[in-house]
């Protein structure tokens, strides 16, 4: 068990570095205990499909990890606060928790298996800028609206931007994380979105189509 955690850990140090991204060793620490408890409640609640640790590095860890270059100055400005809607098993809302700890972030998901794991991963991980939200993302009701909304394939673009349009912040922006993208799904999403960027992310170790579509309110 060891020898496997030490190769998923080369294997995470390994995708930094194609990212350029360098972390300090408790950021590190933090992301190999969030893998060993993803793993572990993996086995007992059906998390996620992805079963082995390489990958859940690859497929979940350095997925969240390869948009955090193009969204840093909005993760990074003072102030910032940030919706996961969907997050499921934190991704990417725990991971960018770890890199930016001044960053306040909510993790939204209904399903209460999902939001248990969330909320014992917070506590182990000791994540004081996390709350976890056991909702609908249509009845949730902040203190504050958010500056950066995120989604991981969540739903069609035009029901992201729709559900979640009361809840950002003016001059804020969505990040929605999506595999393959449609045509149909871009033409779909309404004149009252304008979409500032959908670009390609190289994911290492994964050789898979990946899109960080940004987009703001007209």
């Amino acid at each position: 068990m060891s020898g496997e955690r030490d190769r998923c850990h080369a294997l995470m140090i390994a995708g930094l570095a194609r990212l350029s991204l360098g972390l300090p060793d408790e950021a590190l620490l933090q992301l190999r205990q969030y893998l060993d408890e993803l793993e572990k409640w993996n086995a007992a609640y059906n998390l996620t499909a992805v079963r082995d640790r390489d990958g859940m590095v690859s497929r979940h860890l350095l997925d969240a990890l390869a948009i955090v270059p193009p969204l840093h100055p909005a993760l990074s400005a003072p102030g910032a606060r940030l919706l996961d809607v969907g997050s499921g098993a934190g991704l990417p809302g725990l991971v960018l928790a770890v890199l930016y700890p001044a960053l306040d972030v909510t993790v939204l998901d209904s399903n209460g298996k999902k939001a248990r794991f969330l909320r014992h991963a917070v506590r182990t991980l000791k994540l004081g800028n996390v709350t976890v939200a056991e909702a609908r993302v249509d009845a949730w009701q902040p203190s504050a609206p958010y500056t950066l909304i995120t989604s991981r394939a969540f739903a069609a673009l035009a029901d992201f931007f729709a559900s979640t349009a009361a809840l950002l912040a003016p001059g804020g922006q969505w990040a929605a994380m999506k595999g393959k993208l449609a045509d149909r799904e871009l033409a779909d999403v309404p004149a009252s979105i304008h979409i500032r960027e959908s670009m390609r992310v190289q994911v290492p170790g994964l050789d898979e189509a990946r899109h960080l579509i940004l987009a703001v309110p007209t």
